[in-house]
């Protein structure tokens, strides 16, 4: 057990490492659910955990959603199957490893964060609107899968010929696994599993409008990395003050400075850091031509705007 601590601590106290941290969110909240679920239910208390899930999961009924509105984050950290948790995060992980390379770790998590809130909105919008659905009654939902396939779909759109090899299938364009996943997604909207499949929908269209404006010069994750920026800021340590003096009757030693010497200059600009519009063109080539097609000059621009 203290090794697994060591591995999730480890996870989360270096940079640049959103995907794992994601993953370990997911597997800790099941983790815990799941014995939780397990003690309640032998002791008499199954009633009690159900009722516990509604603090997490989004309720399809607005007047409780009115009183759990936190929900609309919590579920797509929430899972209580085994094999509903094992393909959300596979899927994550091979999908979530091409938007980490070519994107960075910052737009990993806006994907995710957009695609669940998304996904959920979609879910609260339909379940109160749709004669159909609204027949069903109400109902909870839970996982990670809108926010997964808002991943997904974000990859296939960026490059859209990346293949995958997939077992007694073989190489696979992503664009198809993609495709294929959405329409299972609209198909499933009406069966038993609506609100997944329509939270699925919504987390896609985030993915594909999300990787289209970006390419445009438009990041839409700038409130997700703002709000996580001040929550953040909030638990991080403060570098004590330092405080320095300078005489002013003893001059400057040859090549010293001073703080005074750089007043009104602002951050300098790394030299070679490529701008957005070389961005913009580089992302252009890979959807039209694949990854393979840049130049190597061209790989260290994109490698270099991933790290901001």
């Amino acid at each position: 057990m203290t090794s697994i601590f060591d591995d999730i601590k480890s996870a989360f106290s270096r940079g640049n490492n959103a995907l794992h941290q994601l993953i370990f969110i997911n597997v800790v909240v099941f983790a815990v659910l799941v014995v939780l679920r397990t003690v309640m239910t032998l002791s008499g208390s199954g009633g009690v955990f159900d009722y516990l899930m509604t603090f997490l999961a989004i309720p399809s009924f607005l007047p409780l959603y009115a009183l759990r509105f936190w929900t609309l984050f919590t579920y797509f950290f929430t899972h209580l199957e085994f094999f509903h948790i094992l393909f959300n995060m596979l899927n994550l992980y091979w999908f979530g490893m091409l938007i980490r390379e070519y994107l960075g770790d910052k737009r990993l998590v806006n994907l995710y964060v957009l695609g669940g809130l998304v996904g959920g909105l979609f879910y609260l919008l339909t379940y109160n609107t749709i004669p159909y659905l609204q027949m069903r009654g109400d109902s909870l939902m839970m996982g990670a899968s809108g926010s997964v396939i808002a991943v997904m779909v974000a990859a296939a759109t960026l490059l859209p010929n990346y293949t995958f090899n997939l077992i007694l299938l073989g190489p696979i364009r992503i664009k198809y696994i993609a495709a294929v996943m959405v329409l299972l997604s609209i198909s499933g909207a009406v069966g038993s599993n609506a609100g997944g499949n329509i939270a699925h929908i919504g987390g896609a269209v985030l993915g594909f409008l999300y990787i289209r404006q970006l390419q445009r010069g438009s990041d839409m994750g700038k409130p997700v990395q703002a709000v996580l920026g001040f929550f953040g800021g909030l638990f991080k340590r403060k570098a004590p003050l330092k405080v320095t003096y300078h005489n002013p009757n003893r001059p400057y030693a040859a090549g010293s400075s001073s703080s005074a010497s750089h007043k009104g200059t602002g951050a300098p600009v790394a030299p070679g850091t490529p701008s957005q519009i070389e961005i913009d063109q580089i992302l252009d080539k890979i959807s039209v031509s694949g990854y393979e097609s840049l130049t190597k000059e061209e790989k260290q621009k994109l490698f270099k705007a991933s790290q901001k």
